[in-house]
Formats: C-alpha cells, structure tokens, sequence
C-alpha cells in the first residue's frame, strides 16, 4: 500500500544581514514549513507557515529552492505519510519580535549568522541540508 503524501511549504528567511532563521523544534534545528491548507497556494503556504511559526510578518517571498520529501509518523492521521515541502527563499524586511510557535513544539528561535551554520548543521535533518545545498548552488539571492 503506497504511503499518503502530504503538501508541505516552507522558508529559508535571510534578514539584512544575511543571517539565516533557524527554529529548534522537538531536538533538531530546523526551518519554518507546514501543511498546505485546501485552496490555498504552496507559496502562500510557505509564507502564513513562516509568520505563524516565527512571528515574522515583514516577509518578501523569493524564488522557489527546492522540493524535498521524507517519511514520518503523522499523529492527526495515525499513520506513516511521505511529507513533500517546497522551499522558497525569502527576506525578513523589518526587526520583527520572534515568537515561537509553542504549540508546534518550536522551543527557540535564532538568526545564524552564515559562519556559524555549520554547529547548528551537527543537530539538523538531512532534508535541511538539502535546502540549505540548493539554495547555495545557484538559486537566486536578493
């Protein structure tokens, strides 16, 4: 029996100084994305998920990065689900007050600064390296 994918979007959030969003979440680094709610778009999704997760709401939406896929257990369905999120870059345009989206686990917060992204890479998810390596190989910046 073929696993159920679930849509999912996120962001890769740089802000002015070109410091990257992490979010610490349930033991890992990791970045902003959620589930794609019925009509809506995977670039709106990318952007609501970032402001609930992080508070941010001064957000550019960028271009597209990468899709990436990885399997979980999905608690609300009760089963394993293959999880497929589109990435995109974006640009926190204001000192936005970071609020953790408790509710989702989210313990902390953190703009990293590039230098510093490999520490925090040491406690991340491959499908973050992922999109971290896209976005590095080319996608274009701001």
């Amino acid at each position: 029996m073929e696993q159920p994918i679930i849509t999912a979007a996120g962001g890769l959030v740089q802000n002015n100084e070109g410091a990257f969003l992490l979010i610490f979440r349930r033991g890992f680094w990791d970045l902003p994305k959620g589930k794609l709610d019925v009509g809506e778009s995977i670039p709106d999704c990318a952007v609501r998920e970032v402001r609930e997760e992080t508070g941010l709401q001064s957000l550019e939406l960028g271009p597209f990065i990468c899709t990436t896929t990885h399997p979980y257990f999905d608690t609300w369905l009760n089963k394993d689900v293959v999880k497929q999120t589109h990435w995109f870059s974006m640009l926190s345009l204001a000192n936005d007050i970071l609020v953790p989206q408790t509710e989702e686990d989210i313990e902390k917060i953190e703009w990293v600064p590039r230098e510093q992204l490999p520490q925090y890479f040491i406690q991340t998810y491959p499908t973050i390296l992922t999109v971290f390596e896209a976005f590095n190989a080319g996608t274009p910046k701001f």
